[in-house]
């Protein structure tokens, strides 16, 4: 009987132990603005649910049989990238020249290697060449045509620019150009993005967008700098940043928070909230999102609305898009 019992306390304490080395949190977001429910009706918000809840079901199951951080937030933005409802990838905004221009970030929080592209046109999805800078060259960040080359070479998928066209981004630039309206906060953001801790403790960030409608002069914003709009550490958390990216930058907005949480000990949702009062200080428009080393989350924003969920391995879930959910 007592053996028994030995045997039965010893696989509940392997029990346990395995479920405490499950714990991980996925937190994404697809961009932040001015929204409404008069301007987004109900099934056009179902589309948005719909694919949030495909993004983090793909990267809870990842989680669960054990996959990295990396591996999980570079698949989960391609869920995103892949999706026109977003301004990124396949739903990229229009240039000034009527072009795709697209940038990406990641960063991993063990060992703050980091990979970044920017200005590119014809790199399927820009995560991937993000990660594969990070992870195949001595280099953080390229852009343009060489970084579309480094790509080629490491047998990322090449389209041409015509892929990320969709009609509704080519017609607001369109009415950009005929000045037919006035540039507005949505013009600015979309950008979407994923942090995640997976469960061997590490953290992971980031960042794909398509920048700016209208942009000029192969402008870049804060999606692909680090520290500004992509951050991760294992000692304290992982941010990716949405919104006007100007103000991103000039705020170096995700190192901050990392900052503020190292220096100040603030905890996360504290420190983003702190960062975002900055931004709209200094006359910004956006949101955070963010995970720390324990799995607490934060979801911030200024604005009216940012498309945005996240699922933690005990099951908690939440995907919301305006500010009173």
């Amino acid at each position: 009987m007592r053996l028994c019992t030995v045997f039965f306390l010893a696989f509940l304490i392997l029990s346990l132990s395995g479920q405490s080395q499950k714990k991980y949190t996925v937190v994404i977001h697809g961009g932040a603005g001015i929204m409404s429910k008069e301007r987004i009706n109900e099934a056009a918000r179902s589309e948005y649910k719909a694919k949030l809840n495909e993004a983090l079901e793909v990267g809870n199951k990842m989680l669960a049989e054990g996959a990295t951080a990396t591996d999980v937030v570079v698949k989960v933005i391609n869920i995103m990238e892949d999706s026109p409802l977003f301004n990124a990838g396949k739903g990229a905004v229009f240039t000034h020249e009527g072009v795709n221009e697209l940038d990406a970030s990641i960063m991993e929080g063990k060992t703050l290697n980091a990979g970044a592209v920017a200005g590119v046109r014809d790199i399927k999805n820009p995560i991937n060449a993000a990660r594969a800078v990070m992870e195949h060259s001595e280099h953080v960040m390229l852009s343009g045509p060489g970084a579309s080359q480094f790509a080629k070479e490491q047998g990322l998928e090449i389209v041409p620019n015509t892929y990320f066209y969709t009609e509704s981004r080519y017609q607001s630039l369109q009415q950009l150009l005929k000045k037919e309206r006035e540039r507005t906060g949505k013009d600015n953001t979309g950008t979407v993005g994923c942090v995640v801790l997976d469960s061997y403790g590490n953290l992971c960030a980031g960042t794909s967008t398509g920048g700016m409608t209208n942009k000029r002069y192969g402008r870049i914003g804060d999606s692909p700098v680090i520290g500004a709009g992509t951050y991760a550490n294992n000692n304290t958390c992982a941010v990716s940043c949405t919104g006007h990216g100007e103000y991103y930058i000039r705020l170096g907005f995700a190192r901050d928070i990392s900052a503020m949480m190292e220096y100040k000990n603030l905890d996360l949702q504290t420190a983003c909230r702190e960062e975002i009062n900055k931004l709209t200080n200094l006359g910004g428009t956006g949101g955070v999102i963010g995970v720390d080393k324990q799995g607490n989350i934060a979801m911030e924003f200024n604005t009216s609305g940012m498309f945005r969920g996240y699922l933690k391995s005990s099951g908690e879930k939440e995907i919301a898009i305006f500010e009173d959910e």
